[in-house]
């Protein structure tokens, strides 16, 4: 991934707000005290969804059936909602960088974990040792040299397993380890149709298909109970003494909002709209979509752009449907500059107006997003591109906010798919 610098201009020196008045300066403290507290919610709200997917999980094992594991799924659905809201804190926030490969780490060569339709995967890859190791298959792994003793599938296990050999996708944990085993590989490309793994793959003694269904039970235990503990450590970071509250606490108002709009624009630019969508498009790969196994990649998206909008507008709507508002960016550039906090406004709502219409055409049935960035498909790449174009048009925006707000330069994530299109096929 390329590194890009926009205009974005920010004074990275303290005292640098002191010529705005020193209300202005608390506003922005009292703005950057908001954001934080949104993060400890958002990543509550997290833990929260990912101990229902657990319990949901334990239900499924003990009583595998279609109606356990459409549970399960359900619940993993609903566990991504408040986690890809809280995307937004990465990019800026060294502590949640650190840590979120651990729950969120994608594309992944999921051979490493359990059985694969080889004509829809592959045989082997010269770049990873462990393409096709199967862990719930092989007690005792020997790759290269290296012999692991996978006996027993623990949540220490798979944090060894996780990126091993240095290989990203080597995906042991987090959420997509989990999407995949509920829901299996999709080997349907740009077709209809998401991963269809049956219930019967988690069933105990006679009816195990695809065997060893134990050990692949365990394994989704371990999973779940692994992506609990790590998303209890990220609460813990952002909660009143924890690591993450304290380095933005340490930082200047100046270097607070640098943060944020770090976040913001490498979310929105490189991030979203260039490696994990206008990439996609380009190559019109079904495999370079997020939440791929379970086709849940247009809401993925949609819930990335709105942790965007929620920073900006200081305004989160929790899961029990209650609000949340705090300081906001917005407020602080009204009191700035009313015609920049416009645009950034209006520019934030194209964009989920872009997502919507994306999200909808998913969730009425038209099409998957997988179908929607197939080749010859001019009205579904159509409806990503409009998403695509909107991202990149509110990170313009973000420009003149901070212009608005002064000074020097701040580095974003650029991305080749947006930047220089053709060393994609490089």
């Amino acid at each position: 991934m390329t590194s890009i610098t926009l205009s974005l201009r920010i004074s990275l020196v303290a005292g640098s707000l002191a010529a705005a008045g020193a209300a202005q300066a608390q506003s922005a403290r009292e703005v950057i005290d908001g954001y934080a507290d949104l993060a400890l919610a958002k990543y509550s709200d997290s833990l929260a969804a990912a101990q229902a997917l657990d319990a949901a999980i334990d239900a499924f094992i003990a009583a595998p059936s279609a109606e356990t594991h459409q549970s399960a799924k359900n619940a993993w659905l609903t566990a991504r909602v408040p986690y890809q809201q809280s995307e937004v804190y990465r990019f800026g926030n060294a502590v949640v960088d650190d840590w979120e490969g651990k729950v969120n780490a994608w594309p992944l060569d999921e051979g490493l974990i359990d059985y694969v339709d080889t004509g829809a995967y592959g045989e082997t890859s010269e770049e990873n040792g462990f393409f096709r190791a199967n862990l719930i298959a092989n007690p005792t792994l020997t790759v290269g040299g290296q012999e692991i003793d996978a006996a027993e599938i623990t949540p220490a296990l798979l944090q060894e397993l996780h990126e091993i050999d240095g290989i990203e996708a080597n995906v042991a944990t987090g959420y997509h380890a989990i999407e995949f085993l509920l829901w299996g590989q999709d080997t349907n490309g740009t077709g209809p149709g998401a991963g269809a793994r049956p219930y019967t793959d988690f069933v105990q003694g006679d009816g195990c298909t695809n065997a060893p269904c134990d050990r692949r039970a365990d394994y989704l235990a371990a999973a779940s109970d692994l992506l609990v503990t790590d998303l209890q450590d990220i609460v813990a970071a952002w909660g009143e003494d924890g690591a993450a509250r304290a380095d933005l606490a340490a930082q200047s108002d100046a270097e607070g909002l640098a943060t944020i709009l770090t976040g913001m624009g490498s979310l929105s630019y490189g991030e979203l709209a260039g490696e994990r969508m206008k990439l996609g498009l380009i190559l019109h790969d079904p495999e370079e979509e997020h939440d791929c196994f379970a086709d849940n990649t247009h809401n993925s998206h949609y819930y990335d752009a709105q942790g965007i909008q929620n920073v900006y507008l200081g305004r989160y709507e929790r899961p029990d449907g209650s609000v949340m508002e705090v300081p906001s960016l917005a407020g602080l550039a009204q009191s700035v500059n009313p015609e920049v906090d416009a645009v950034v406004t209006a520019r934030l709502e194209a964009t989920m107006a872009a997502m919507g219409a994306m999200k909808e055409r998913a969730d009425s049935g038209v099409e998957a997003y997988d179908q929607m960035i197939g080749y010859g498909n001019d009205a579904g790449n159509a409806i990503v591109q409009a998403a695509i174009d909107a991202l990149v048009d509110q990170t313009r925006a973000f420009e003149d906010l901070v212009a608005a707000l002064d000074a020097s330069d701040i580095s974003v994530e650029g991305s080749d798919s947006l930047d220089n299109p053709t060393a994609v096929f490089e």
